[in-house]
This record gives structure tokens, C-alpha cells and sequence, in this order.
């Protein structure tokens, strides 16, 4: 089955930057209806304004049921929807022993909370029509966990894990249900984080052609860039030692306990804000 992206209504969570933009603006050019959700409305508003009333923000916090209420309220006349990204995530660095209670639970409720309140606000719909596809937007650490980003990790491999189940739970109903699982992404979120050895850059646009992509060709998992994937499945069925060994060789294990707090900063503070005085 191949879908044609013209004419589609599509919802982007965390569109006003990074991956969310870069999607935004894909789905937007060739032709979709796109509905940008954002806690940052204004700079979420400036990446609709180019599109005309073919695209349109409105603040959003994903994991505030009622926020999504109003939210699908006021880009009601985008609809209705066929496509949910469920994009919004936050990134907060260091050691778990060291990270306060309310980042911990910030991070889950973005990353985790979001992605599922996301989905029972939207999939309803979907059933009703019988069609729709619904896109995680997860990380390669969903799959290979990595130190110093362990909430994080968990988080991400949760949302893996939810996608899973509810693609078996909705494909009954006419849904598709994709995760996207992308390494270090030359974004803000990933500001001073360097890749694996031998792992290339990867930037917002790139993560953005395979969430196309996934919408014009449904798959369960795609992992950006794609070669990754095979990577992680051959070192799936490897003793732990042997594993563990190939991920030091190619400093896999330390790509964010070695990431540039100087160069994240700006992105820490901004990401520890969102979780409240006592971040």
C-alpha cells in the first residue's frame, strides 16, 4: 500500500522545532493539512505561517489530557485527522543518582505520558473511520541503552514498547501504528552529543523523509539512518561480553556521558525549566 502525503490531515507534536519543524514543513510542502501542537505557540505559529490555512498551531502540553482536548478543539478545522507524530520529547542529561525527581518525572511524562495520551485522544477518531496511522517518534535508545540518559532510555524503550502493543491492538480497526527510532539528530535536544564511531550525522530533515516515508509505506520500526537497525539486530544476538565490547570499540556506551555540557547548556536549562522550580 502506498499513500499519496496531498490531502492528508496530519497532527505534529513538538512542531515549533527540530524534528517537529522539519516534519512540519515536508507534510506542509507537498500538500498536507498540518496541524502543529506546541507549548511554545508563537514559534510554533511562525513555522505554520509560510503554509497558509494549510497549516495552523495551537499550544499544546501532550501530557495534559485536557490540553489535548482544547488543543483538537481549535485545529478542529484541519480535520479530521488521519495521520498523528507524536514527536514531543525532552532530553535532560546525567547521572540518574544525580537527577532530581522532577526532571525523572518530567522526562517520562513528555517521552512516555504524551505519546500515550496523544494517542487515546486521537485514535478514537481514527477508529470511527476506520482508517489512520499513528508515529512514535522514539530513538535508537529505545532499542540499545546507553548511560547517563537512563530515564531517557527507559522512556524511549517504553514508547517502543506501547507502539508494539497498539499496533496490534488497532490494526483491527483499519490503523497503522510506526515507531521511528533515529541515532544522535543534529538538533537542539541533541546539543553537544556526539555520534558512535563510524555513525554519520544525522539531521532533522532525515528523520523527517523516513516519518514520510512511513506514512507513504506503513512499516512496524524504522531507524534512521536505516543501516543502524542491522547493526542493533546483529549485536542482539551477541554474548553480552561481546556486545558490551563492540559498543566501547565504537564509544556507542559513552555518547552521552561525554556530551559537551558547555554546548548544552542552553537546552538543559531550557528542558529543566519546563519541569517545574524544583528542576
Amino acid at each position: 500500500m502506498s499513500r499519496e502525503i496531498s490531502g492528508l490531515s496530519v497532527i505534529v507534536t513538538g512542531g515549533a522545532r527540530g524534528i517537529g519543524k522539519a516534519t512540519v514543513e515536508r507534510f506542509a510542502r507537498q500538500g498536507a493539512k498540518v496541524a502543529i501542537g506546541d507549548r511554545d505557540v508563537d514559534l510554533a505559529a511562525l513555522v505554520a505561517e509560510p503554509f497558509g490555512d494549510r497549516a495552523m498551531a495551537a499550544p499544546l502540553d501532550v501530557t495534559d489530557p485536557e490540553s489535548w482536548r482544547v488543543f483538537l478543539d481549535a485545529v478542529a478545522p484541519l480535520g479530521p485527522f488521519d495521520v498523528l507524530v507524536n514527536n514531543a520529547g525532552i532530553m535532560p542529561l546525567g547521572s540518574v543518582l544525580k537527577e532530581p525527581d522532577a526532571v525523572t518525572k518530567a522526562i517520562v511524562d513528555v517521552n512516555l505520558h504524551g505519546v500515550i495520551l496523544g494517542t487515546k485522544a486521537v485514535a478514537p477518531g481514527m477508529v470511527e473511520r476506520g482508517r489512520g496511522h499513528i508515529v512514535n517518534v522514539a530513538s535508537a535508545v529505545g532499542r540499545v541503552a546507553v548511560a547517563d540518559g537512563a530515564t531517557y532510555t527507559a522512556s524511549k524503550f517504553a514508547a517502543v514498547g506501547f507502539s508494539e502493543a497498539i499496533r496490534s491492538e488497532l490494526r483491527p480497526y483499519g490503523i497503522d501504528v510506526s515507531a521511528v527510532l533515529p541515532t544522535v539528530v543534529q538538533t537542539e535536544l541533541a546539543a553537544g552529543v556526539s555520534q558512535a564511531r563510524g555513525v554519520k550525522a544525522v539531521t532533522a530533515d532525515d528523520v523527517a523523509k523516513v516519518i514520510e516515508q512511513a506514512v507513504r509505506s506503513p512499516k512496524p520500526e524504522m531507524w534512521v539512518p536505516r543501516w543502524s537497525q542491522a547493526i542493533y539486530k546483529v549485536g542482539s544476538v551477541m554474548p553480552r561480553r561481546l556486545m558490551d565490547a563492540m559498543a566501547h570499540l565504537t564509544h556507542a556506551d559513552t555518547v552521552l556521558s561525554t556530551a559537551d555540557t558547555a554546548a548544552r547548556a542552553a537546552y538543559e536549562e531550557r528542558a529543566r525549566r519546563s519541569a517545574g522550580p524544583e528542576a
